[in-house]
């Protein structure tokens, strides 16, 4: 951006301030604010990239959270005394922005975007993932990257029978419930929950009025980039054109497919072919259609692929609307068969092997003294974690070839799904003074 001035608005969630800037740092960037809510500070700013990434078939969407240790007056601990990789926490945040905003750019879309909210002053009582996700929102909406937002996120937590917006941390201490609600003004975008057996009905209430505040920060963030607009500090936005398939090709495919492709679904499904018996079927099918359309379109192969593949969703769901049956074969209301084993392992303090059709999860226990807590060198106040899981992906679950490396975001995410499933029916330390690591 150049240099037009800044332009600072305010506004209120649960009682306290935020306050909004742009135009006074990261004037390069296509679309960046600076939020601050109570003492809490977050710059947050988006980018994208001027040309569309080729040879891939999704959007590809990057959101980092950056953790900065002079934000709470603290020095990184290790031997370089500077920040590293990301910790758990800031995987977690950014996951959580990343699935408030992804459902809302242009589902063709392929150039890079880069959002990235740094964390420079932390007030404990305002938890930073909230301005971060606001503020993410903000600059997005700000630039001329194509959003269909803006969007809003606050905390609902459950006080003696109220409900609260953003509760303090004394707040949260004494709260039944932890549920973060993001969305549109007309529709909820992401939801992420943890309580401690609340009814549903309260949860659902607490959703409801957590919406109400979301749409009071979408008002404010639309006024907002209006008049940053009218400074020239906001961007209007660009208008994505994307490439069409050949008409005729389409229509051919429409004519043809449908058919073969609900002949070989149905099959599936009166034969129950298992998963990989399945997919095979239905890649060969595939594979023989795309064969006779590229005869005629040998240049079209990328958009034979995603034709094929939307008429193949469309013949699946007929399936599941019109017989009520799933591809696997089973009713709307059949499971998986499911097989519980315990004590696989000889040696280890647990195990467990769950098995639920063909997903199996191998889940070890350990426990280890108090002196074994997670030491924890983030932003909040906790400094030590008693109970942990670690989830792995390995690439032989899903009969990939890939190297095995360091947890990634997804399986940092799905471990503290599981973590905070379940915290809340663990004894306390008081009565197990115990730390507990499971390993799924």
């Amino acid at each position: 951006m150049s240099d037009k001035g800044m332009l600072q608005r305010e506004m209120l969630i649960g009682g306290r301030p935020l306050i909004m800037e742009t135009g006074r740092v990261a004037r390069q960037a296509s679309g960046a604010v600076l939020v601050r809510y109570g003492d809490t500070v977050v710059l947050v700013t988006a980018t994208m990239a001027a040309e569309p990434r080729e040879g891939i078939d999704f959007f590809p969407l990057l959101v980092d959270y950056e953790e900065r240790h002079y934000a709470v007056g603290k020095i990184p601990g290790g031997f370089l005394r500077r920040e590293g990789r990301p910790g758990e926490k800031a995987v977690l945040s950014a996951r959580l922005i990343d699935r408030s905003i992804r459902p809302l750019f242009p589902q063709k879309m392929r150039q890079d975007v880069h959002v990235v909210a740094t964390v420079l002053s932390v007030d404990q009582d305002c938890a930073p993932e909230i301005p971060a996700m606001i503020g993410a929102s903000a600059a997005l909406t700000l630039s001329e990257i194509p959003f269909a937002g803006p969007i809003g996120g606050v905390i609902v937590g459950l006080i003696d029978g109220e409900l609260v917006i953003n509760p303090t941390v004394a707040q949260e201490e004494r709260s039944r419930l932890h549920v973060v609600v993001a969305g549109t003004r007309d529709a909820i975008m992401m939801v992420e929950c943890g309580a401690k057996e609340v009814p549903e009905s309260v949860v659902l209430e607490a959703i409801d009025r957590g919406h109400q505040v979301v749409r009071e920060i979408v008002d404010f963030i639309a006024a907002f980039r209006e008049e940053a607009l009218s400074l020239g500090l906001a961007s209007p936005k660009i208008e994505p054109v994307f490439p069409e398939p050949d008409a005729a090709l389409v229509s051919a495919i429409k004519e043809e497919a449908p058919a073969v492709l609900r002949q070989a679904v149905e099959r599936c499904a009166a034969e129950r072919l298992d998963k990989k018996a399945r997919e095979e079927y239905l890649e060969g099918v595939e594979q023989e259609l795309a064969a006779r359309f590229l005869e005629k379109y040998p240049e079209a192969g990328a958009a034979i692929e995603e034709e094929l593949a939307a008429v193949e969703k469309a013949v699946v769901r007929e399936l599941i609307q019109a017989k009520k049956t799933r591809v696997d074969g089973r009713s709307l209301k059949e499971i998986r068969p499911l097989k519980i084993e315990v004590g696989v392992l000889p040696r280890t303090h647990g195990s467990g092997l769950f098995s639920r059709g063909q997903t199996q999860v191998l889940s070890v226990v350990t426990l280890g003294a108090i002196s074994d807590e997670q030491i924890l060198d983030g932003l909040g106040i906790e400094e030590t974690k008693r109970f942990m899981h670690h989830y792995n992906f390995p690439p032989f679950s899903t009969g990939e070839v890939r190297p095995i490396r360091s947890p990634g975001r997804r399986e940092i995410g799905h471990g503290a799904l599981v973590e905070r499933a379940l915290e809340a029916v663990l004894p306390p330390e008081e009565v197990f003074p115990y730390t507990i690591r499971i390993v799924s």
